[in-house]
């Protein structure tokens, strides 16, 4: 069975005036240009009046190696969100305004494809490879995926401070 280590989790909120897909967009370009796949296991968009509440949840993933695997889950809630229109540049353009909140969740996976849990001498070996010959690449590993998940973090928050001062 594949051990999984969730090493991060990282929060952030903002309220104003953004472009819902606009960050959806550029969340989603930022996981595939870091080669990660994309999985979106949820879209919720409920309506009640003028305003929307949208959830959504993905799941990212990307083998490290043959031994390690990067998963990233990432959970958008967006409420209260209304439709407003707004001047930049001399022209108007329509934007969003709410909450939203965005949270990432870094996780290191261990033989992702429990190929060394086919007999009890094989889980030994593996115990004693992670204990004994690899810790310095689990950490290295670790390191990165945590790096990941705050990258794509203080990205959006300063795609958002762009927007907002647009």
């Amino acid at each position: 069975m594949a051990e999984k280590f969730i090493l991060v989790k990282e929060v952030l909120e903002h309220t104003g005036i953004y472009g819902f897909s606009e960050v959806y967009e550029y969340i989603y370009r930022w996981f595939k240009e870091e080669s990660y796949g994309v999985v979106e296991e949820k879209y919720n968009e409920k309506v009640s009046g003028t305003t929307r509440d949208i959830s959504v949840e993905w799941k990212c993933s990307k083998g490290l190696s043959d031994y390690f695997k990067a998963d990233i889950s990432v959970r958008i809630e967006a409420g209260g969100i209304s439709d407003v229109e707004v001047e930049i540049d001399g022209k108007k353009k329509k934007m969003n305004k709410g909450r939203l909140r965005i949270e990432f969740k870094g996780t290191l996976i261990q033989d992702p494809d429990s190929k060394w849990d086919t007999s009890p001498f094989y889980r030994f070996l593996r115990d004693a490879y992670n204990k004994y010959i690899i810790p310095v690449r689990v950490e290295s590993q670790e390191d990165k995926i945590m790096s990941d998940v705050k990258d794509v973090k203080e990205g959006v928050k300063s795609f958002l401070e762009l927007q907002g001062r647009r």
